[in-house]
């Protein structure tokens, strides 16, 4: 929005051309998205409080839980006001990658909020059946793919490429609508899974983000992408402003959800963020990376399949308790040590991410 008015501005002054600059409005969408956060939290979260939009602790759970009853939840409303915000005034609102990834997440928010409503209005102590909640997932997530295979400009948009190998490539035709569905649909739930404790999930959200954000720059590039041997894809550097502002909105959120948490942000956080990182993913063609940045998430899903997997069939568990994360607490690890973990882990298979541009 705001790229079109200082376009207008150039025509009075040249110094206006600096913001058609992608790097400086990446980072003015990163400072203003931040700024939204801790301007409005104070205010939501008090809302939230004042209407007892409080989180319901589940008592079969660590013992140290308990206390985090009463802490207002769907904190993902500010988040995703930061998001949504800061995207439409920085982002060139013509490209429509910007608003399959804006819609994307609005669409699984919105989701996220009806579960979120239904589990505080005592409808259903778990809010929305699990079929119900796949039911949508599936709609969008399917109607998202369908979307942008048949949009498509070429073959190189539905086209696997799989990382530290240059020349390995699968072409994909119809079956990308079916990995798409699996990548948007599975890492919504992935992070709605992980966002378990404290800043858990969200500092993971942030460094994937940021990752997936240098991917969506290079790949925008054509001398970037030329020399890196990774598929140009020139819609694609328009998704860095959006990264920046999952990065600006994720750090503001950070500072109220840092152990003790203020306040959480509910399914309507967690469904969106991690849709919107899996469209990220599958819109840069970096599929398999989103794997490896994602580490954290993909062993918290796994640990609750073989959870489950396990006692359906033999009535024994393998944790404690699931998600993994669960289970180190009840092994005696401190939350914010289990916390703290995760981050450093995320740290490390984003460098490892990162070096697959050039590893080839």
């Amino acid at each position: 929005m705001l790229l079109e008015l200082f376009e207008y501005f150039e025509s009075f002054h040249s110094g206006f051309n600096v913001f058609q600059y992608l790097t400086l409005r990446s980072i003015l969408a990163v400072l203003t998205a931040l700024i939204i956060c801790l301007a409005t939290g104070p205010f939501i979260i008090r809302k939230l409080g004042d209407y007892r939009v409080n989180q319901n602790v589940r008592d079969d759970g660590p013992k140290s839980h308990l206390d985090k009853a009463g802490t207002p939840t769907m904190g993902g409303v500010f988040l995703l006001l930061a998001i949504f915000a800061s995207t439409i005034l920085w982002s060139d609102m013509t490209n429509r990658y910007v608003w399959f990834v804006l819609v994307t997440t609005m669409l699984f928010g919105l989701i996220g909020a009806v579960d979120d409503i239904k589990k505080l209005l005592g409808e259903s102590s778990k809010g929305l059946s699990a079929k119900s909640k796949y039911f949508w997932q599936s709609v969008i997530g399917i109607s998202v793919a369908l979307l942008l295979f048949y949009t498509a400009d070429s073959s190189v948009e539905y086209t696997l490429y799989v990382p530290f190998f240059k020349n390995v490539v699968i072409p994909l035709g119809t079956w990308f609508v079916l990995l798409t569905y699996i990548v948007v649909v599975g890492s919504s739930n992935a992070v709605n899974l992980t966002d378990g404790l404290d800043g858990l999930a969200i500092m993971p959200v942030v460094m994937v983000a940021g990752t997936l954000g240098i991917f969506a720059y290079v790949s925008g590039n054509l001398n970037f992408a030329s020399y890196l041997a990774i598929p140009y894809l020139p819609l694609t550097a328009e998704l860095v402003v959006f990264c920046g502002s999952i990065v600006g909105a994720g750090l503001g959120f950070l500072w109220f959800n840092a152990y003790p948490a203020q306040v959480f942000m509910g399914d309507v956080g967690a469904l969106a963020l991690g849709a919107a990182v899996g469209l990220l993913a599958v819109l840069v063609r970096q599929e398999i990376v989103l794997m490896i940045v994602g580490g954290i998430f993909v062993v918290e899903t796994v640990s609750v399949i073989i959870q489950v997997t396990s006692f359906k069939f033999t009535g024994k568990r393998i944790f404690q308790m699931a998600p993994l994360h669960h289970h180190f607490e009840l092994r005696g690890w401190p939350e914010p040590k289990v916390i703290v973990r995760c981050w450093i882990i995320t740290f490390v298979l984003v460098l490892i991410s990162l070096a697959t541009l050039k590893i080839r």
